[in-house]
């Protein structure tokens, strides 16, 4: 790229630290949940610092490590969708899956996503939908159309900026500010403006309210833009607390359990995965330090009276609440994801009509989502994860109130569901469960001689290799959608269309008119190139065997042409 030009990382994290100040100035309960998730990080890394001694995070690092956003955005057409698309592009981020949420049973959605991110080591990543019209009978559909024909999300200035993005490969940093700029005062931004209330009203009523919140509306508004937290356990109880769903008594029984729960689990690996400024070198100076349960009293005392100040009063601001429960895995199990949210609040709305007339309504679809992100499963995993998560909903759906009338007992029964699953990564790893990436240590390399065997865990016990779990980078289907319902206060909707359609990634790829990146053949072939390189290193790639070999190679081989 020309040096010239800005970095397209810079320009990304610039936009999202932008959208983020922007989404915080339309929703201020977004922005006071910013800082509930920054007091409990500061909390935890305290906590930290006493686990790992020469462990310590400045409010700048911090600030680093708390900046991550996962946003969403919903779309109504082709063509809107390649805009975005070639949008996304200019500031290095791809699409990343095939998300059919047509198809996943009572929680379906008319709707098929992609997320765009960068492919190594995201910072920021966008879940973005398109409403699939011919998901409807002919005529809803012909008015969805119709009145989404009308409507223009993307200026002739940012077509322009981007159009020249692609000719020379970048933009000059005014160019690429002036784009931000019309992301943040147009594209992405909520102006409360509406069109044809019957229609809204008519697909509210039939169960399409996400529909109705793309179809009816003159952006491609942020529906959330989600923080990464430390502790998503604490972060959840810290907002309910704060807005005053929680007392004082039960919040810090919630606080005491959460970091009784955090001091066993947060291990040099836990380190690894979620301070990505740490390098393995770094962490290995720390020594072991020690915490007692008596000890963790003073934290949950300092973190409730500083939830108890003035500036965290949420229970002051509008809000319609939090989610009853998290999404994903049981707590303790470190794969994928798990999400919650405050629920979606309703806003003011003036919708225009045709005549000219104005009509003051409201609508409730913006939300404020928090994650935790674990390790990225092989296919095993995941299959594992799927069955387990079955088991877990069968189970809450049997006792849908029992996480409000006894939240112990729903937490236990929802672990028992996961029991399958092993709680470190070495055993994941072990267990083929999970991705990892694998170095050869200096030890290693000076012992490469006299090495003969290629069990990459004999290895590690030996220090001879050293690793770290991938951590995963993408999106759970079934757990937006759980967030999904219980925003819009229903589940799924079904087709009204006389033959419901099915959609794979081919249809979206030709609307997209690129390719969708497969972050399975990623995470693999990551793996795979770390351990053909120790092997390398180690000396023991001859002594591999053709068929292993073979494996590793034909996995970086599909990464590499992904």
């Amino acid at each position: 790229m020309n040096s010239e030009f800005a970095d397209k990382r810079q320009m990304q994290n610039r936009l999202f630290s932008e959208l983020s100040q922007m989404f915080g100035q339309e929703v201020p309960l977004y922005d006071k949940s910013l800082l509930v998730n920054k007091v409990c990080n500061t909390l935890v890394c305290e906590l930290l610092s006493q686990l790992h001694i020469g462990f310590a995070m400045s409010d700048d690092q911090l600030d680093k490590t708390s900046g991550e956003r996962h946003g969403a955005i919903r779309i109504g057409t082709p063509a809107e969708y390649r805009w975005i698309a070639r949008l996304f592009a200019v500031f290095a981020m791809e699409p990343h899956n095939f998300y059919d949420m047509t198809d996943i049973g009572e929680k379906s959605q008319p709707i098929v996503a992609t997320a765009f991110r960068s492919r190594l080591n995201p910072d920021h990543r966008i879940f973005c939908s398109l409403l699939m019209t011919d998901y409807f009978d002919p005529i809803t559909k012909t008015r969805i159309e119709e009145l989404l024909a009308t409507r223009e999300v993307f200026s002739a200035s940012a077509k322009g900026l981007i159009s020249r993005s692609e000719q020379q490969d970048g933009l000059a940093w005014d160019d690429a500010n002036a784009l931000i700029a019309e992301c943040i005062n147009r594209i992405f931004k909520w102006t409360g403006q509406a069109r044809d209330h019957q229609l809204y009203q008519e697909l509210c009523a039939a169960g399409f309210k996400i529909a109705a919140d793309i179809a009816c509306f003159e952006s491609h508004h942020l529906n959330h833009l989600t923080p990464n937290t430390l502790c998503i356990d604490l972060y959840t109880a810290s907002m309910k607390f704060c807005m005053g769903e929680m007392d004082e008594a039960e919040f810090q029984q919630r606080a005491r359990t959460t970091l009784r729960r955090l001091i066993k689990s947060a291990d040099r690996d836990y380190l690894k995965l979620h301070f990505k400024g740490l390098t393995s070198a770094q962490i290995g100076t720390f020594q072991k330090g020690r915490i007692i349960t008596e000890e963790i009293v003073p934290f949950v005392e300092k973190l409730t009276h500083r939830l108890q100040n003035a500036d965290l009063a949420l229970s002051k601001l509008q809000h319609a609440g939090f989610k009853d429960y998290t999404e994903g895995p049981a707590e303790g199990t470190p794969v994928l994801l798990r999400q919650d949210a405050y629920k979606a609040l309703t806003e003011p709305v003036r919708f225009k009509t045709a005549d000219g007339s104005v009509v003051n309504s409201v609508h409730t679809a913006r939300f404020g989502e928090i994650e935790q992100r674990f390790y990225a499963t092989t296919p095993s995993g995941r299959k594992l994860y799927d069955r387990c998560l079955a088991e877990a909903d069968t189970a809450r759906q049997n006792d849908p109130e029992i996480g409000k009338r006894d939240f112990t007992t729903y937490e236990d029964r929802y672990a028992q569901a996961f029991a399958p699953f092993p709680k470190t990564l070495p055993e994941l790893l072990k267990k083929r469960l999970a991705y990892g990436r694998f170095t050869a240590t200096a030890k290693g390399i000076d012992a490469k001689e006299s090495l003969t065997g290629t069990d990459i865990y004999e290895l590690i016990r030996l220090d001879y290799v050293d690793y770290e779990g991938l951590r995963y980078e993408d999106f759970l289907p079934l757990s937006a959608a759980g967030i999904f319902a219980s925003n819009l206060n229903q589940y799924g909707t079904e087709s009204t269309a006389a033959q419901k359609p099915v959609y794979d990634q081919s249809i979206l790829e030709e609307i997209l008119d690129r390719r969708i990146v497969d972050p399975n053949l990623t995470y693999a072939g990551l793996q795979a190139e770390s351990l053909l390189n120790v092997y390398s290193q180690l000396g023991l790639l001859d002594k591999l065997g053709n068929v292993k070999k073979s494996e590793l190679e034909q996995a970086l081989a599909d990464y590499l042409a992904n």
